[in-house]
């Protein structure tokens, strides 16, 4: 169901049974998969794939170029680089061991899961079967191989944590039992239950 408020582009494909919510934009070329969901005012870049079964949340920004592959739930406010991969195979294979090409009941989905806010950079992969936290940032060019807790900045390959990131972007001060936004004075504390920061 295509929301009548949504704009979707000539040149974009959109196959039937995607979701597409209120105000939500598909620019040219890109392409939306049988039972993807859409949510609200999101933006699909020039040239974005997204795969069959994807969830996107409200306010969601998908860059061009962008891959987003089945497996993949992202919540609200995410932010996907142009060119950045989400991946869903963590052993793939075009054949299966006897040779014969490889079909859909040869391998099992990896999920991601995407927290709200989250950000993936330029040209980042994201490995298979990873968690990425809330409003955490992953690196231009980085592969993140292993779950990223909130609110870290995690770059390189594979992607390691350098420091954390304010819900508002900004680079946080990496010492202190709670800390503190320099651009719009958010606190956070450190989350022992799941390594990151969550507002204090």
């Amino acid at each position: 169901m295509i929301d009548a408020t949504a704009f979707i582009d000539p040149t974009a494909i959109v196959e039937d049974g995607a979701t597409i919510g209120a105000r939500s934009k598909v620019w040219g070329g890109a392409v939306v998969r049988r039972g993807a969901k859409i949510g609200a005012d999101c933006i699909i870049g020039r040239g974005a794939f997204i795969d069959a079964d994807v969830v996107l949340g409200d306010r969601c920004k998908v860059q061009n170029l962008a891959l987003v592959y089945h497996g993949v739930t992202a919540g609200n406010g995410v932010f996907i680089g142009p060119n950045a991969i989400l991946t869903n195979d963590r052993f793939p294979r075009a054949q299966t061991p006897d040779g014969g090409l490889a079909a859909a009941s040869d391998w099992v989905v990896s999920p991601i899961s995407v927290g709200d806010g989250a950000s993936i950079g330029a040209g980042a992969v994201i490995v298979a079967g990873i968690t990425l936290g809330d409003y955490c940032m992953v690196g231009a060019g980085g592969v993140a191989s292993r779950n990223v807790p909130p609110r870290a900045l995690v770059v390189g390959s594979p992607a390691k944590r350098i420091g954390w990131v304010c819900d508002c972007g900004t680079r946080l001060p990496n010492e202190g039992t709670t800390v503190s936004c320099s651009a719009c004075a958010r606190s956070y504390s450190h989350d022992a239950a799941n390594g990151g920061l969550a507002r204090a």
